[in-house]
């Protein structure tokens, strides 16, 4: 595993509900995340942030609000990540809603096409922008299968349409499906393992998800942090109160799928700051959390021992 790690901030809510999760790379920052990085043995470059958005009402497009913007930042997202990859460095992208997804598949495909997504995240995102309420956050996955009515502008940022195959996506920790959605999922044929399932055993999910990516060539993390419960720790923008993983569950799924020989890159989203009820504390927990999961190994190098 190399010691190196590029760390890209897309501070954008433009394919949200509500401003805040525009907020997050620099809370993240603020806290300490690239000396928890360090001391768990990463050589971090931080790459900075690619332009950002901060969420507003968009009437013209009703059903699907700021797609212009959604589209720059993932854009921008996709450069970023394809550098990195190019300079053979793993890489955390920093949300940002789930829309900046799009962008981290399609510079990642620039890079490998041999691409494999385990989806974490309570929902699984398989809405044309028809048939959901607006927020593009809710469409990121039918936008990389290419679905039937699915916006041009973002199924074409990657170097292929469709950018993924149902063979190359895997949902983890799913919950919360539609009943259009199950029927994709049964049509298609997308693998799934639930919510119920990584809560019976974490790292027997886990390595199921990881066997399931060895596939592929590279392996791509997507991690909505409203798969946590919200009751317990509070940092997600959905504030449903749904169960979900704890934090020492999704650590154990995380640390498992980073292990992985194929693993490339971890996207992060739906992060808003101001559901934190301590900022400071909650955000050095949650960096805590990652720079165990990302910890380089000892036969690897020096590192310090894990964060708890």
């Amino acid at each position: 595993m190399t010691r190196h790690l590029s760390l890209i901030g897309a501070p954008s809510s433009a394919g949200a509900y509500a401003p805040g999760q525009e907020k997050a790379p620099a809370a993240f920052r603020r806290h300490g995340l690239s000396a928890a990085l360090a001391a768990a043995g990463r050589n971090v470059r931080d790459r900075g942030d690619v332009p950002g958005f901060r969420w507003r009402l968009d009437p013209a497009r009703p059903m699907a609000m700021n797609l212009d913007e959604v589209r720059q930042v993932a854009a921008a997202v996709a450069d970023e990540v394809a550098d990195a990859l190019a300079d053979d460095q793993p890489v955390l992208v920093l949300g940002g809603d789930c829309t900046i997804e799009l962008g981290t598949v399609a510079g990642a495909l620039r890079h490998e096409p041999s691409t494999a997504l385990v989806y974490i995240d309570l929902d699984s995102d398989l809405n044309p922008p028809q048939q959901s309420d607006g927020a593009l956050d809710w469409t990121g996955v039918a936008h990389l299968l290419g679905l039937g009515g699915t916006a041009r502008e973002l199924t074409g940022l990657g170097p292929r349409q469709p950018m993924l195959a149902p063979t190359d996506i895997l949902f983890f920790g799913v919950d919360n499906v539609t009943l259009p959605e199950q029927a994709t999922i049964d049509r298609l044929q997308i693998p799934v393992v639930r919510l119920a399932e990584v809560k019976a055993d974490p790292s027997i999910a886990a390595q199921r998800a990881m066997r399931w990516a060895g596939r592929h060539r590279q392996l791509l993390i997507h991690l909505d942090v409203d798969v946590l419960s919200f009751t317990e720790f509070p940092i997600a923008e959905n504030s449903r109160r749904r169960d979900g993983l704890a934090l020492d569950e999704l650590q154990a799924v995380l640390t498992s799928l980073i292990a992985a020989p194929n693993w490339r890159v971890l996207t992060l989203t739906e992060v808003n700051p101001d559901h934190a009820p301590v900022e400071a504390e909650a955000f050095t927990r949650f960096n805590g959390l990652l720079a165990s999961a990302l910890a380089v190994p000892a036969t690897a190098g020096p590192s310090a021992p894990a964060f708890v």
